[in-house]
């Protein structure tokens, strides 16, 4: 028997919802277990619902995708993020995708790209539109060997790195320094960019390493 793909839709706009779920209908081991207009609601519909796949648009109202991204690959969902966008910017694509989505297309793919997107990152492997995957190549293929300027991360930058040292999370670090998570999200992203780093472990080791930061306190269990 053919296993079902619960998926789940995020964006803010009717008719790419009633879009998408037309197509979804049409498949046999696909189910739509639910929608979400924005991303704060995408986070709270994914962790009730628990689905498979969460189809993520990043222009979004009240918290964008990026920020939902992110928020739920600190949740540890067991779900797979295909991003669905019509701009892929540089900025966007590699923040998606070092914060943990595993697919990126473009709104105008056919809808027999979409689908078979949905199927290869519930394997767990990688889908990306061909202009995505340019990028990704481009930014792999530029020199990643050049010292760093002297000063290569802003005031708040260097903030926000000192509390990832700290094994923080973003909402944690929001709290921390009185910004909204989307700003953190935005921050991290910045700095995993500006070091060439893959994910915010390496950005807390180079932190420690460079003695930016502290390592973190233990905890006291008296």
């Amino acid at each position: 028997m053919t296993e079902t793909i619960r998926v789940l839709i995020a964006d803010d706009h009717p008719i790419v919802r009633q879009g998408l779920g037309v197509v979804l209908a049409a498949q046999a081991d696909m189910e739509l277990v639910g929608e979400a207009t924005n991303g704060e609601e995408a986070v709270r519909l994914a962790l009730s619902t628990r689905p498979d796949v969460i189809i993520m648009d990043l222009q979004m109202p009240v918290t964008d995708g990026l920020t939902a991204v992110g928020e739920l690959a600190e949740a540890r969902l067991d779900a797979q993020i295909l991003v669905l966008t019509s701009f892929p910017d540089d900025d966007s694509v590699f923040t998606a995708i070092k914060a943990g989505a595993m697919g990126f297309l473009l709104k105008d793919s056919p809808p027999e790209q979409l689908l078979d997107a949905i199927r290869t990152v519930h394997r767990g492997e990688c889908a990306l539109h061909p202009t995505v995957a340019r990028k990704l190549v481009h930014e792999i293929r530029c020199p990643s060997h050049l010292p760093l300027a002297e000063d290569p991360l802003t005031g708040r930058e260097l903030d926000v790195l000192q509390c990832l040292a700290q094994g923080l999370s973003n909402r944690e670090i929001a709290r921390e320094l009185s910004i909204s998570v989307r700003t953190v999200t935005t921050h991290v992203g910045n700095i995993l960019s500006k070091l060439h780093l893959a994910n915010r472990t390496q950005a807390a080791l180079y932190a420690l390493e460079q003695g930016v930061a502290r390592p973190p306190r233990p905890q006291s269990h008296s």
